[in-house]
């Protein structure tokens, strides 16, 4: 048999083979792989639709937490208004207080001055009451006249101006007080000046 002879016979071989495989195994095997395809396409469509909802989820929760940055932004801003105008309020009724508790001793100085041309003991007498009444209105206010003479030296209530040998004081000792402290403690208005003794 020579070599196109031989070929023939391979070639009838294998046209015999196909013409015996079962009908639909090619139809088969692609209807498999097409079959597939839309699995893994209905697979894709639904994870996008999985992913979009959850974007659109957490794009409105980001727009609520938005909003309510906004209002509590707003909130605050209106409390700080609302503050600073009660502050604003507070400190004039204080300043309207104080100066309707000054407003007597105004009316007294002007009496004193009416009387200008009374007796010098009259109108010394006079400036001695109205002095008393300023007193009172400091006192009212929490801040009392101190009467530091003698007292020990304290840093914290006293200005020392001037210190002097003085043999009838201890070292240390207030004896001259140049200009009244008011108040005390955490209230203190002002401290004195005063005259410190020092060691013999």
């Amino acid at each position: 048999m020579n070599d196109r002879e031989a070929d023939r016979e391979r070639d009838d071989v294998a046209a015999q083979s196909r013409s015996t495989e079962p009908r639909g195994s090619s139809e088969g095997r692609a209807a498999e792989q097409t079959g597939r395809g839309d699995g893994e396409s209905v697979g894709g469509s639904a994870r996008r639709a999985d992913t979009e909802a959850e974007l659109a989820d957490l794009r409105a929760r980001v727009a609520v937490a938005q909003d309510l940055r906004l209002r509590a932004l707003a909130d605050l801003d209106n409390l700080r208004k609302r503050c600073a105008a009660q502050v604003r309020r507070a400190v004039e009724d204080a300043q309207a207080v104080v100066a309707a508790q000054w407003l007597p001793v105004v009316d007294n100085l002007e009496r004193a001055l009416d009387h200008a041309h009374a007796e010098p003991e009259a109108i010394i007498e006079g400036v001695r009451s109205v002095r008393d009444q300023a007193l009172t209105v400091l006192a009212g206010l929490g801040f009392p006249r101190r009467d530091d003479l003698g007292a020990t030296f304290d840093p914290a209530r006293h200005d020392a101006v001037a210190v002097r040998t003085d043999p009838d004081a201890g070292a240390g000792t207030v004896v001259d007080v140049v200009r009244p402290g008011y108040g005390d403690g955490e209230h203190q208005l002002r401290p004195a000046q005063v005259v410190v003794a020092k060691a013999g």
